[in-house]
């Protein structure tokens, strides 16, 4: 299987045979190095137990809403099932899965599922992408989520490939600063946006979380831009089921 798409067939087989994983990044406090959460990680193997990214599946899964519903249910819940109980849980899900169900309410079956969840707090990660559509329904769902008291989060942010949508911004609890930043760190005209960004988080009372960082060179270069949480490699306590 190449590493850009996979084919339908494979993908069926994958989805029949619910060749599903997950993993738990720790979510890290970068003064007192407590790990504060975990993000919950899909994971999906072949038929030949080799991993396939899962940006390769939901990309496939897209043209199916009612399918990349039932592939994103069942990773929630075996996601939360085997999930830490001693601190919050980050939760990934796409703004489509959300609503190919056609609820945008309680009766949402994530909504629901996230509510029922007793064992820790459930934050939802937003991904922040360029289509104004997935921004539109991040605001709904991130209305919906609060209603319930479930806290928000938003990923990827100054991805290149990504756009702010400050309306989102201003509304989620967390930004999750994507691992380009690291990458960027010697850029001075990028940083002093990050900068900016990290400032206006802090005034407004927002958590900011340095997604990438995989050095101890890494670690002191997030203190430097004062983020309150790491997100990495660098951490290896890490959790790792099959269904």
């Amino acid at each position: 299987m190449n590493n850009t798409q996979v084919s339908p067939l494979s993908l069926i087989e994958l989805i029949e045979s619910q060749r599903y994983g997950v993993e738990y990044q720790p979510i890290v406090d970068l003064k007192s190095k407590d790990i504060i959460a975990y993000e919950c990680l899909a994971r999906f193997s072949d038929k030949t137990n080799h991993n396939i990214a899962p940006d390769i599946i939901y990309a496939a899964l897209h043209d199916s809403p009612l399918t990349l519903f039932q592939v994103e249910y069942q990773q929630k819940l075996l996601q939360l099932d085997y999930a830490p109980t001693q601190s919050d849980i980050f939760v990934n899900l796409d703004q489509d899965s959300y609503f190919s169900t056609g609820e945008d309410s309680e009766k949402n079956p994530f909504l629901t599922l996230f509510k029922s969840y007793k064992n820790a707090n459930i934050v939802v990660e937003l991904i922040e992408n360029s289509e104004i559509n997935d921004a539109i329904k991040s605001l709904a769902m991130i209305d919906t989520l609060a209603k319930s008291n479930i806290s928000t989060a938003i990923d990827d942010v100054c991805n290149p490939l990504s756009m702010v949508s400050t309306a989102v911004i201003q509304l989620v609890d967390y930004i999750k600063l994507d691992k380009h930043v690291v990458a960027e760190k010697h850029n001075n005209q990028f940083m002093l946006l990050v900068e900016a960004l990290i400032n206006y988080a802090h005034s407004a009372g927002k958590k900011v979380i340095l997604e990438g960082v995989e050095t101890e060179s890494d670690q002191i270069f997030a203190r430097k831009i004062n983020v309150d949480y790491v997100q990495g490699f660098l951490f290896k306590k890490w959790f790792h089921y099959y269904k």
